[in-house]
């Protein structure tokens, strides 16, 4: 079976907990931001979170941008590692019941795992443990999931060391090696302060599509207005889609500027938001609508779901409400 999209990223169980921000101050993490921690602070924080109401959900960033593919009705696949403890049964469970083709066996060990917490004014503040999800290496994939893709979509995180920045090369090199179209997302500003030359040379290279918000776009270009920065990554990738937050995104197509505004809703969860932007744009130009019909049901996605806990959609949307969608 043919795929859309082909994801490759850190697996990790996301843990969501709403918390005061008393109680974030009183953990001591900087508010808003990931932070990269140890297997004994992640249980210290788990320990803290006892009492909290919390829910989980199979994640990581390009995880969780393969499940939105599936939840549009769109056809994925995934490479990731994970334990074989209770939590990366979880993983396995949660991504095959989605419609996620995943088969990188588990491995003896823990599961990597990200907590988010989410304060009254719907920061999140995110605690990773990467765990056995940092020992994806180039060996772990298969040509053939590859091949057999439209696009492959590939986290900026797993630039952070090695072997996952192995992983991620040779996932490109093998798009390349068989005309498959490769997806990027820059993940963070911070991969950007340590990894700005390598990004450039992907971008200019063999990445066809650029994932950023305008945040990264900044630390790429070193320019400030939205729109010089779009088209100044767009003068070296062939398209560009950059989140603006509540005010919408740009995308970038054949020398193009398209304008896509965004939908008003009471934000509680930002987690998952680009993730699930980029989703959007992936299923919709990989089952036939323009850039702008696909940034649109992105941007309808992306809103639902920081109006919700959690980073996917608690259901999917029907086919009937993305035709209404699109087409308005």
């Amino acid at each position: 079976m043919s795929l859309d999209v082909f994801g490759v990223g850190n697996a990790l169980v996301d843990i969501q907990a709403h918390i005061s921000e008393p109680l974030l101050e009183s953990l001591g993490f900087h508010k808003g931001v990931m932070t990269l921690v140890e297997e004994s602070t992640q249980r210290k924080v788990l320990s803290a979170l006892s009492d909290q109401s919390i829910s989980r959900s199979a994640g990581g960033s390009a995880a969780n941008t393969v499940m939105g593919v599936a939840q549009f009705g769109g056809r994925a696949g995934y490479a990731g590692k994970v334990g074989e403890d209770e939590l990366g049964r979880f993983f396995f469970d949660d991504m095959r019941a989605a419609g996620v083709s995943i088969d990188i066996p588990p491995l003896e060990g823990l599961t990597g795992t990200s907590v988010i917490l989410i304060t009254e004014d719907a920061q999140r503040t995110m605690l990773t443990n990467l765990a056995l999800s940092a020992t994806l290496g180039a060996g772990d994939l298969r040509e053939e999931d590859i091949q057999r893709s439209k696009y492959v979509y590939v986290e900026g995180y797993l630039f952070g060391g090695e072997p996952t920045r192995g992983a991620a090369l040779r996932a490109i090199e093998l798009a390349g090696r068989h005309g498959v179209k490769v997806a990027f997302t820059v993940s963070d500003p911070f991969l950007v302060q340590y990894h700005r030359d390598e990004f450039w040379s992907l971008i200019e290279g063999p990445v066809d599509l650029l994932f950023c918000n305008l945040e990264e776009a900044r630390a790429l270009t070193g320019k400030h207005d939205p729109i010089d920065c779009a088209q100044e990554i767009h003068q070296h990738a062939e398209n560009v889609a950059m989140t603006l937050g509540a005010q919408g995104s740009i995308l970038m197509h054949a020398g193009e500027s398209i304008p896509i505004e965004g939908v008003a809703v009471q934000a509680i969860d930002t987690t998952g938001a680009g993730d699930m932007y980029a989703a959007g744009i992936l299923y919709g130009i990989t089952n036939g609508l323009s850039w702008k019909q696909a940034g649109r049901l992105a941007s309808h996605a992306a809103a639902r779901v920081v109006s919700q806990m959690g980073a996917r959609l608690t259901s999917p949307i029907p086919a009937e409400e993305q035709r209404t969608i699109i087409g308005s």
